[in-house]
C-alpha cells in the first residue's frame, strides 16, 4: 500500500493564494479614488457590455479585476443581499462596510475550502457620505480578508505599482477632471516605467455623485463628457459636466 502524498497545510494555502494571485494578474488593472464631490471608478475596458464597475444601492458602488463569471456572481449576490436587507429592515442598514464583511466570509470561505478551486478576483466596495470624511472604500483580495482603504485603491495586475504612483500624486479635495486625469496615467504606466496611451473609448469611467439630487448616486460618464472631462483644465471640465447629469446618468 503507498503512502499518501501530504502536503502542509501553509504550503496548501500558499499555492492557492498564488493560483489566485496569477489569476488576478492576466486582468487588468483599475483604481477608485476619491474626489471632492465622492468617488470615481477608472478601468481600462474595451467592452461595453461586460462591465466592472456597477451599482449595488443607493450610495454603494462595485468595482472587481480578474474572472468575470466569479465576481459577476459576487456582484449579483451583493445586489440580493442590499436589497433583501433594505427591503425588511430601512434603506439606511445597507452599508458598504456590511456588505464587505458579506463578500469577506464568502471568499474566505472559498478560499479555504479543498473541495474548490479559489476565486480568482479582486473587489472594491465604495460608499460615498454627505462628506469626504464619511466616504468608505474597502479593498477585499481573494482570501477574504478586508483593507479598509483611504484616497486611493488600485486591484489587479498592475496594482502595486499603480498604488505607489497614486500614494504620491493623489490628495484631498481634487475635482472629477483632476482625478480622473491622475487614475488615466496611473493606469498608462507599464511595469518596465514607460507609458502608453489609452483612447477615452477604452475607458469605463463611473462615479459615486454626493452632489446628484437623487437618492441613487451611481452614474456612468462616457462618450462627450468624458472626453470634456479628460480634456478639463481645472474646475471647469467638472462644472461643464454637471448640466450633463442627467443625460448621462443610468
Amino acid at each position: 500500500m503507498s503512502t499518501p502524498f501530504y502536503v502542509s497545510p501553509q504550503q496548501q494555502m500558499a499555492d492557492r493564494a498564488e493560483y489566485a494571485r496569477k489569476g488576478i494578474a492576466r486582468g487588468r488593472s483599475l483604481v477608485v479614488l476619491q474626489f471632492a464631490d465622492g468617488i470615481v471608478f477608472v478601468g481600462e475596458n474595451p467592452s461595453r457590455a461586460l462591465h466592472k464597475f456597477s451599482e449595488i444601492y443607493d450610495r454603494i458602488g462595485f468595482a472587481a479585476a480578474g474572472k468575470y463569471n466569479e465576481y459577476e456572481n459576487l456582484r449579483i449576490g451583493g445586489v440580493r443581499y442590499a436589497d433583501l436587507r433594505g427591503y425588511t429592515y430601512d434603506r439606511d442598514d445597507v452599508t458598504a462596510r456590511g456588505l464587505a464583511n458579506v463578500y469577506a466570509q464568502t471568499l474566505g470561505t472559498i478560499f479555504s475550502s479543498a473541495a474548490e478551486k479559489p476565486y480568482e478576483v479582486e473587489l472594491v466596495v465604495a460608499e460615498v457620505g454627505e462628506t469626504l470624511e464619511g466616504d468608505q472604500l474597502y479593498r477585499l483580495p481573494h482570501d477574504g480578508s478586508i483593507v479598509d482603504e483611504h484616497g486611493s485603491v488600485a486591484v489587479g495586475g498592475n496594482a502595486e505599482q499603480i498604488s505607489s504612483y497614486l500614494d504620491q500624486r493623489h490628495r484631498d479635495g481634487m475635482t472629477l477632471a483632476e482625478a480622473l486625469k491622475l487614475a488615466v496615467q496611473a493606469l498608462s504606466r507599464d511595469t518596465n516605467g514607460s507609458e502608453r496611451e489609452i483612447p477615452a473609448e477604452r475607458l469605463e469611467v463611473a462615479v459615486l455623485d454626493r452632489t446628484r439630487p437623487q437618492k441613487r448616486k451611481f452614474k456612468r460618464i462616457g462618450g462627450r463628457q468624458l472626453s470634456r472631462l479628460l480634456g478639463a483644465q481645472g474646475d471647469g471640465g467638472a462644472e461643464e459636466t454637471a448640466s450633463e447629469d442627467a443625460e448621462d446618468s443610468e
